[in-house]
């Protein structure tokens, strides 16, 4: 049991209080990350926003975070946006066992697109202003499978070559950087990468214990 299904129906109202505050634009999302990577959403409201539902699964940042390549700490207020152009601002809070391990956390994704439009006219009247940058954002996808194409993809765009090109040294730098964000905490990653690259599932291992060249 975890923080999140001991305290469900707490974490509910709360959850429902924030998001009939804010209106139909603001999803609010209770993970119980002791749950399957696939499964941990047991809860949302107005899960329209990033196009999910309850019984899907976490975002990249979620495993980053499992994984420990990413800091577990509480944020407020930093600015997202879905895969399909929508800018959020985003806040997410972390809930930890006694041992201090993050085991779900309550995620708050207010879209602020409109918003944007409309101070961006309001500028083009007053002032000329700089627009703030986007810090790598999150994949809100509906389920893993989808999670795990997205960053194969990415993985690989990042080497400038299409996978039938890849060096075997990019492969293992490939397999090293997903296995840091987390990427074979979900069940049978392995097989769809070993898929994905035309390797084995035994070269995939191998390259995990292999050691990267910079």
């Amino acid at each position: 049991m975890g923080y999140v299904s001991d305290n469900l129906n707490l974490l509910s109202d709360i959850a429902k209080c924030i998001a009939m505050q804010f209106g139909e634009n603001c999803e609010v999302v209770l993970h119980d990350l002791t749950l399957p990577y696939d499964k941990t959403i047991v809860a949302i409201w107005n899960g329209h926003v990033t196009g999910r539902k309850t019984g899907d699964g976490g975002t990249n940042a979620g495993l980053e975070i499992l994984k420990g390549s990413a800091s577990p700490d509480d944020q407020y207020s930093y600015i997202n946006a879905t895969h399909t152009g929508r800018i959020l601002r985003s806040s997410s809070k972390y809930f930890r066992d006694e041992y201090g391990k993050v085991n779900g956390s309550m995620c708050i994704n207010l879209d602020i697109t409109d918003m944007i439009k409309c101070e961006n006219a309001l500028r083009s009247l007053t002032s000329s202003g700089s627009t703030s940058s986007l810090q790598t954002p999150e994949l809100f996808v509906g389920n893993v499978d989808e999670l795990l194409e997205i960053m194969m993809k990415e993985a690989v765009n990042m080497t400038g070559k299409s996978v039938g090109n890849l060096t075997k040294e990019e492969k293992v730098a490939i397999v090293h950087g997903l296995e840091d964000k987390g990427f074979f905490l979900i069940k049978k990653a392995a097989e769809k990468l070993a898929d994905f690259l035309g390797l084995s599932r035994y070269s995939i291992y191998n390259y995990l214990n292999e050691t990267t060249t910079h």
